[in-house]
C-alpha cells in the first residue's frame, strides 16, 4: 500500500506556481503569460476592484514599475510583478518614454499613441528613425522591491503601421536585422528577442531559484 501511494504521489501533477501582475492590461498579462509558458499561472489584478489605482509618477520605467508592484504588494499576500515599458525614439529625445502608454492624451488609444509619434515622424529619413523599446520588472513583497529586471530591444520606426500582431507601437517597430515589424514577426520571433522577453528571461531565473529553495528547505 505505501509503494502505491508513493507511486500515485508522484503521478500527480505538479501545481502550477502564480504570479500577479499589477496590471490591468490584459494584451500585456497575455504576453507575459506565453513568454513565462505553461509551468507559471499568470493572472491581473483586472476585476480587483478593491485594488489601488496606482499613479505612475516616476520619471523613469524603474520608478514607475517599483511603484506598481509595491503599492499592490501592500495589499495582497505574495509576490507581485510590475511591468512599466515604452518606446525611445532618439529623433524625439526619448519620448514617449515613460508616456508611451499615454502619449496621445487623455483619451489615448494604441492607435493613437502610433499615430502621433508617425506624425512627428513623418519625413524623417531612415537613419534617424532609430529607436528601442525598454522594460523594467520589479518583484515586491509585503511593499518591498525585492529585484529588478530590464530588457532592451534597438531598432528602426518604420514609416507605417504594419501587421496586425503585438499591441501597443509593435506595427511601427522593426528590430534591427529584421526588415518586418514586431507586428508581422510571429510571436515566437519577437518573444525570443523582445524587451519584455529579455527582462523575463532573467525574472523567471530569479523565480526558479526561489522556488528551488523553498522546495529544498
Amino acid at each position: 500500500m505505501e509503494s502505491e501511494n508513493k507511486a500515485s504521489a508522484k503521478q500527480r501533477p505538479k501545481e502550477r506556481a502564480g504570479i500577479l501582475l499589477a496590471t490591468r492590461n490584459r494584451h500585456k498579462t497575455n504576453e507575459i503569460q506565453a513568454i513565462l509558458g505553461v509551468g507559471v499561472l499568470v493572472s491581473d489584478v483586472s476585476g480587483m476592484n478593491h485594488l489601488p489605482e496606482i499613479e505612475e509618477t516616476g520619471v523613469t520605467f524603474e520608478e514607475n514599475s517599483r511603484l506598481k508592484a509595491e503599492g499592490i504588494s501592500r495589499c495582497v499576500d505574495g509576490i507581485v510583478l510590475a511591468d512599466d515599458s515604452g518606446l525611445e525614439v532618439d529623433a524625439l529625445e526619448k519620448e514617449p518614454g515613460v508616456w508611451s502608454a499615454r502619449y496621445s492624451g487623455q483619451d489615448c488609444t494604441d492607435e493613437k499613441n502610433t499615430a502621433l509619434v508617425l506624425l512627428k515622424m513623418k519625413g524623417v529619413s531612415q537613419e534617424f528613425r532609430t529607436a528601442r523599446f525598454r522594460c523594467v520588472l520589479a518583484a515586491a513583497e509585503n511593499g518591498h522591491t525585492l529585484a529588478v529586471f530590464n530588457g532592451t530591444v534597438e531598432g528602426i520606426l518604420a514609416e507605417e503601421v504594419r501587421g496586425l500582431g503585438g499591441f501597443g507601437y509593435d506595427p511601427i517597430f522593426m528590430p534591427l536585422g529584421y526588415d518586418q515589424t514586431f507586428g508581422e514577426l510571429p510571436a515566437g520571433i519577437k518573444h525570443a528577442m523582445s524587451h519584455r522577453g529579455m527582462a523575463l528571461k532573467q525574472f523567471k531565473e530569479w523565480w526558479d531559484g526561489r522556488e528551488y529553495s523553498k522546495g529544498n528547505s
